[in-house]
């Protein structure tokens, strides 16, 4: 981390195809441009790499607002590729801090960290040997019934929001039909009233 103790100017930029995972901001510093020619030096904005974070007491908090809240415009397949995405730019990230600290070891910009070097070690001897046929079989035939599992699911969900939707429409239109119905119903009695009142003075005229 690195801290400044000037201002930082951060913008945030709103795409509806947003190519990158995270917040879409940029953060800027104010510097002092200096000329070869002699001018006056001019103040310039610089950019800065910046990533916005949480301590943990906050995404704790947050993680208790949100428990109950649940997005129903999302499916179950959906949020699990987008957390497989972020859970692999997260790797990746980590994979590239772990390649910088090796180069700079080997180059002889840092010294060596054996308790660093011990847990790469077991990382790397930990991992699987993907080399082996039957082992790859076995991810592939696990991943794809895990898949199917969720693409039959989502399909299912999407089919029920469906037919609720059109029962639903069905219904309306039922009742605007009903509605219709006893307007005109109303309107033929007002207006066989309003006939029966007419005879009545009618008569009560010819009569007089």
């Amino acid at each position: 981390k690195q801290w400044y103790q000037r201002r930082v100017a951060i913008t945030a930029g709103i795409d509806a195809k947003p190519k990158d995972l995270g917040l879409p901001t940029d953060a800027y510093i104010a510097v002092e441009e200096v000329h070869d020619d002699g001018t006056p030096t001019t103040r310039t904005f610089d950019h800065v790499k910046s990533e916005i974070g949480a301590e943990e007491a906050e995404e704790v908090g947050v993680e208790h607002l949100l428990r109950d809240i649940k997005d129903t415009t999302v499916g179950t397949l959906s949020q699990h590729l987008t957390t497989q995405v972020v859970a692999l730019k997260s790797l990746h990230s980590k994979l590239q801090d772990i390649s910088v600290y090796l180069t700079q070891v080997s180059d002889g910009k840092l010294p060596v960290n054996h308790p660093i070097i011990y847990q790469l070690q077991d990382v790397f001897n930990l991992l699987p040997n993907l080399n082996v046929p039957d082992l790859m079989k076995a991810f592939t035939v696990k991943t794809n019934d895990q898949n199917l599992v969720m693409y039959t699911a989502s399909i299912i969900r999407a089919v029920i929001a469906l037919h609720s939707l059109i029962n639903n429409k069905t219904t309306n239109r039922a009742a605007e039909k009903e509605g219709s119905k006893k307007i005109e119903v109303e309107k033929e009695d007002k207006e066989e009233k309003e006939k029966d009142t007419k005879e009545d003075s009618n008569k009560k005229e010819v009569k007089s």
